[in-house]
């Protein structure tokens, strides 16, 4: 009889690769997918504790799971298990808890009468055209609203041979981007090998097969000259970074303990776009930090009219325990928040719609990722930036030149050349 499984992953993309990694060990033991409405054996939930939302949404995707896979044993890890035990485990008694420590042995732990047990890694990344590919956990600067350090720990890396046979794998399989991902991917040494990030990238560029490669989300002060160099000077890095801003203001980012000031920040966007004209950037912001004022939040609109991005990804702060910002008396109150949000959504998407003005009439080479109806497809230029197609030919993963030729509020129009 067939075993089946369900596993399901909240947050970040370190989250997403682990949730495969756990698919590729359950296939490789016999499991299959469960269809859907079919009752599973085996689920797990990888959750994510990064804000107050993460905990509501990774309680309720256990209780999903329970109460749709009435006689599995439901396994529950990430980073709210490491934060919240306790909690997870009075949901209900079929619950089994594991830390992030214990994440990559949990197949080992469930089945100890199987003496071989498959790498925790991927082969492929089913729904994505895009690879993510960890290749670094854990985090070292305890920014004082981040819980993160204190579940996943510090900083640890892969070694580069190690990712590189993973990738050829992937390769393998037909992807042509590889997303390198991690908690903090700036920490990337190797394995304490004394390597950097752009090591790897040199060392991914040389795979036969991959198209793009990106590299996941990264402080500004960690794109230093090699890595800069690596990015601009390889004909596989896409001029496109996801830069990390969370505030503008000198006030709040000391407050935060980030380890750069606007201007550095600044610097770092004009080095890039001196040297490519079309390189983009993509970013997060915090918005109600603790003590944050009118001009403090004024500040980081001024860095978001100025740099333009591609795409911003927002987050209202959320009070963490045993964090320092959580005994912070300063807090904003949660209808300014709100406030803040939706005018820096407002602009943020106004001023990417003013970013992709500039290339229109340009051509650019979309992977596509996505049908939307019979004649639309969509995917993204190496530039980051959304593109529907029409087209009832092309299917997803295929690469093609496209001419730039409408901009909508959800992204460009292209032709197919």
């Amino acid at each position: 009889m067939v075993k089946r499984y369900k596993v399901a992953s909240l947050g970040c993309r370190t989250n997403q690769y682990e949730a495969k990694a756990f698919e590729n060990q359950l296939q490789k033991l016999g499991y299959q997918e469960v269809e859907e409405n079919a009752d599973a054996d085996i689920c797990i939930v990888n959750t994510c504790t990064v804000t107050h939302g993460a905990d509501k949404d990774s309680r309720a995707k256990v209780r999903s799971m329970l109460k749709k896979h009435q006689n599995a044993k439901v396994v529950v890890t990430g980073c709210m298990a490491e934060a919240a035990k306790e909690d997870l485990l009075a949901l209900d008694s079929r619950v089994e808890v594991f830390l992030n420590k214990d994440k990559e042995k949990i197949i080992e732990k469930l089945f100890p009468d199987i003496e071989t047990y498959p790498e925790f890694n991927i082969e492929q990344f089913e729904g994505h055209t895009r690879a993510f590919v960890k290749v670094q956990d854990g985090c070292n600067s305890f920014c004082t609203y981040c819980i993160i350090p204190y579940v996943r720990g510090r900083s640890t890396s892969r070694k580069i041979p190690d990712i590189v046979q993973e990738i050829h794998k992937l390769v393998d399989q037909g992807y042509k981007e590889i997303v390198l991902t991690g908690i903090n991917i700036g920490d990337f040494d190797g394995d304490g090998q004394n390597k950097r990030l752009s090591d790897l990238v040199y060392a991914v560029e040389d795979i036969k097969g991959v198209e793009r490669i990106r590299i996941s989300s990264i402080d500004p002060d960690e794109v230093e000259q090699d890595l800069q160099d690596a990015v601009l000077n390889s004909k596989k890095t896409c001029p496109s970074m996801h830069i990390v801003l969370q505030s503008g203001s000198n006030t709040i980012l000391k407050r935060m303990n980030r380890k750069y000031t606007r201007q550095m920040f600044f610097e770092t966007i004009d080095r890039l776009r001196e040297l490519d004209p079309n390189f983009t950037f993509t970013t997060d912001v915090i918005v109600g930090f603790p003590g944050e004022t009118e001009k403090d939040f004024e500040e980081t609109l001024d860095v978001i009219k100025k740099v333009r991005f591609a795409k911003v990804h927002m987050f209202p702060y959320s009070r963490r325990k045993r964090t320092r910002a959580a005994l912070y008396t300063d807090q904003v109150p949660p209808e300014i928040i709100q406030q803040r949000k939706q005018t820096l959504l407002r602009l943020a998407e106004k001023q990417a719609f003013e970013l992709r003005e500039e290339f229109i009439g340009k051509e650019a080479n979309v992977l596509l990722e996505k049908r939307i109806s019979p004649d639309y497809i969509e995917g993204h230029t190496e530039t980051f930036l959304p593109v529907k197609l029409f087209s009832t030919s092309l299917n997803r993963n295929d690469l093609v030149k496209v001419k730039l030729v409408e901009n909508t509020p959800e992204g460009f129009i292209g032709k197919v050349l």
